[in-house]
């Protein structure tokens, strides 16, 4: 310890002399560390990010405020549905802001005050109400989005991770200049990383919800699923699907002829059962692939039923 205080005294003295006689002194031993590279949502991701939460609303008939804001809790983007309640506004920000600079779902925030610590609350410009989603590029928080006014604080919070799964899309995000100068914005901005912290994911298990989207021109979407009881026999003309079971169980029929079949949407095929096929019994672990154009019917459900769906775009 005699030893390092002699040398910081000496490089003091050196520092000194140095200044006194006019000469720069270094402030930085390698300039190039003083200066990372992180990506930045832009204010067409910061839309993006409202729109497929407005898209989501549309689709369930509710109300709500979508507010998006920067890694350093400043607002980017606001929007309001008709009918959504005046203070929905500012709570909805308050969660984005609270998302992106705790770095965590504030649905964490809310479950950690109601066992008690409720000491949090005291913390200056903190939302800790469930419907904030940080958002992320890379593995590295660039923002955050805040719902309030949904039918309930669960509904909020799947809007949230809804507009949160399109932040993937190109030109949502940018980089900041760092020491390897441009070519790392071409890289980031031509291939963005999408990562979804556990938190997210529980959350959208928990309810059933689209992870990453179609949008920007991908041709695959990612599904965390959940089934409570039989579905529909369903043929998808375009889409491959790669099954993943995590939970629960099923009986699950390939192949056969769908009975009753109705065109849903282009290219999408819905019936009340299968004549024929191939019967399976799904546990967690297990895998399966579905080729498009292959009716498919989960005649039988253990619930919950929990599996992710990559679906691959011919």
């Amino acid at each position: 310890m005699q030893a390092l205080n002699g040398k910081i005294v000496l490089a003091a003295a050196v520092a000194a002399s140095l200044a006194a006689a006019g000469a720069p002194v270094p402030l930085v031993a390698n300039p190039a560390a003083a200066v990372v590279e992180k990506p930045a949502l832009t204010l067409d991701g910061a839309r993006r990010v409202i729109a497929a939460a407005l898209a989501e609303a549309g689709r369930r008939g509710t109300t709500g405020v979508i507010a998006v804001v920067d890694d350093g809790g400043n607002l980017m983007a606001v929007e309001r549905i008709d009918g959504t309640f005046g203070a929905g506004a500012n709570v909805s920000i308050g969660k984005a802001r609270t998302a992106a600079l705790f770095k965590k779902p504030t649905r964490a925030f809310e479950e950690i005050i109601a066992k008690g610590r409720t000491a949090m609350v005291a913390l200056p410009d903190f939302t800790p109400l469930q419907g904030g989603i940080p958002l992320l590029a890379d593995g590295q928080v660039v923002g955050g989005v805040g719902v309030s006014g949904a039918a309930s604080a669960q509904e909020d919070e799947e809007l949230a991770l809804a507009g949160a799964a399109a932040l993937g899309a190109g030109g949502a995000m940018t980089a900041m200049p760092g020491p390897s100068g441009m070519a790392g914005m071409a890289d980031t901005a031509a291939a963005p990383v999408l990562y979804f912290a556990e938190d997210q994911v529980a959350a959208a298990f928990a309810k059933g919800a689209v992870l990453v989207d179609g949008a920007g021109g991908r041709n695959y979407m990612v599904h965390a699923s959940r089934r409570e009881g039989a579905g529909e026999a369903e043929v998808h003309a375009q889409d491959t699907d790669v099954i993943y079971v995590l939970g629960g169980g099923a009986t699950f029929v390939t192949g056969g002829t769908v009975v009753d079949g109705r065109e849903t949407a282009p290219g999408e095929v819905r019936g009340a059962s299968i004549e024929g096929g191939e019967t399976r019994v799904l546990s967690p672990g297990d895998v399966i692939v579905v080729p498009h154009g292959v009716p498919h019917w989960f005649q039988r459900v253990e619930a919950p039923f929990t599996y992710y769906v990559v679906k691959v775009r011919r």
